[in-house]
């Protein structure tokens, strides 16, 4: 039998967990929903946008508390679900069914919390987080803050169970619910607004709806039997505080690794207020365009969350190696594409957003830093360090990363700010300080093996 040279079998490939394949149909799909997380909040924005000012400020307040929420929940998903995904490349599939469910409770239970508190000192987070604000715009904020608390706890579960879909190597069903999340926000966004007329709690209101609808459905289709992790019931009257306590080791790092992230940028935000209108402008578009240059290495992350914990469950270690190569290697193509055909066309793009000339100066000096040091180090400094999580080692990138987003990323941007007078870029410069160092660390962290040290949740019963 004749192959074609792009059909001929690669013998490097045998007897692996994953095909290329297999890895496809896991990676491209999470392309598409983490595109799908980065525009919905565009959408929302020019819909908010026809209600005034006061509305588009309120909600964007607010949305700054809503996605460090999201970051929470599906970190601790993502904690959890690497519990599942050891049992999985164990072939223990029912402590991996057992681990869901656990799972699944826990982030449950912590998520009513949480909306219990939100709701109950709606008025004083508000205040406390964003000061005196303008009586219109804190208003409108609690509305907001107030309604979209309400489906916190759905937000929670869809999250938990999107992580389990993807440990399973099932990326298509988050990203079809994604699909389905966006079409039903947009739509009641657009009836609660402009058939409505009922402002900032419209949007509330539909970002609400477009939530509990996600959790509804992603909940029953989880209770598919022929899967390898399903739930087949939610009657949560087994507590196991063994297991939970494996997921929480897991789970607690990652989730507070992850916030702290987010609250350093909401600090950088802070710091970026103080400039000119015009660089706060450069510096906004910047946020923009520069999250869709690095949407590929993104998904690469989320595939070695699911490939690695499978192969340490497996005790297999020269396969968790062999595709933290093979993942990172494509993530670094993806991002020379896209980067380099995004500079290319930076002076049309940037053309779209009407910015000053010295905001157009600013604009196009950040997406060059941000695109050529995505190119060097962005899969070393954010891909690499999943492998590490993968594999049980949660503390040692949660107390570095902590660590050079407060001492490099935020200490560097004041000095730069305030010492030498840079103005915005600082805050580009420090970013790029910081994923030098990230990438430096977590490369001797994987060469020298440590990570594989730590015994899988896999080798308990």
């Amino acid at each position: 039998m004749r192959f074609k040279h792009s059909q001929i079998p690669d013998p490097s490939w045998d007897g692996k967990l994953f095909s290329k394949e297999q890895l496809k149909r896991l990676v491209i799909p999470l392309m598409v929903e983490q595109t799908l997380a980065m525009t919905v909040g565009l959408f929302d924005t020019l819909i908010v946008s026809s209600v005034g000012e006061t509305a588009v400020s309120a909600v964007s307040l607010v949305d700054s508390i809503n996605f460090l929420l999201i970051t929470l929940f599906a970190a601790l998903g993502a904690g959890g679900a690497i519990v599942v995904g050891q049992y999985i490349g164990a072939q223990k599939h029912e402590e991996a069914r057992h681990a869901a469910k656990q799972l699944l409770l826990i982030v449950t239970l912590l998520s009513i919390g949480m909306m219990i508190l939100f709701l109950t000192f709606n008025h004083a987070i508000l205040r406390f987080i964003f000061g005196n604000i303008d009586s219109a715009i804190m208003e409108n904020a609690q509305v907001y803050f107030f309604t979209t608390s309400l489906s916190l706890p759905f937000l929670a579960v869809f999250n938990v169970c999107a992580a389990l879909f993807r440990i399973m190597g099932n990326s298509a069903v988050p990203m079809v619910n994604a699909i389905v999340i966006n079409i039903v926000n947009i739509a009641a966004n657009i009836l609660f607004i402009f058939g409505f007329d009922m402002g900032v709690l419209g949007s509330a209101s539909a970002t609400s709806i477009a939530r509990i609808v996600g959790a509804v459905i992603i909940l029953i289709m989880l209770r598919n039997p022929k899967m390898i992790v399903y739930i087949r019931s939610y009657n949560f009257k087994e507590f196991d505080g063994v297991m939970i306590k494996r997921i929480l080791k897991l789970g607690i790092p990652n989730g507070l690794e992850s916030s702290i992230f987010q609250i350093g940028k909401i600090i950088m935000s802070s710091l970026v207020a103080t400039f000119t209108t015009s660089a706060i402008a450069a510096h906004a578009v910047g946020n923009s365009l520069t999250s869709v240059g690095i949407v590929p290495a993104q998904a690469m992350s989320l595939a070695i969350t699911t490939v690695v914990s499978q192969c340490v469950g497996a005790r297999d270690y020269e396969q968790a190696e062999f595709y933290t190569r093979y993942l990172i290697k494509k993530a670094y193509i993806y991002l020379w594409i896209l980067n380099i055909l995004m500079l290319l066309i930076l002076n049309p793009a940037l053309s779209l957003y009407g910015l000053s000339p010295e905001g157009f100066s600013i604009a196009y000096e950040i997406m060059v830093i941000h695109g050529v040091g995505a190119m060097i180090m962005w899969p070393l400094s954010f891909s690499l360090p999943n492998t590490f999580r993968a594999s049980g080692d949660v503390v040692s990138p949660m107390i570095f990363s902590i660590f050079s987003m407060l001492v490099v990323r935020i200490g560097f941007s004041f000095i730069l700010v305030y010492v030498f007078n840079m103005g915005v870029v600082s805050v580009w410069w420090a970013m790029m300080a910081d994923w030098a160092v990230r990438s430096i660390f977590f490369t001797h962290h994987y060469k020298h093996k440590k990570w594989q040290r730590y015994a899988p949740a896999s080798d308990y019963n």
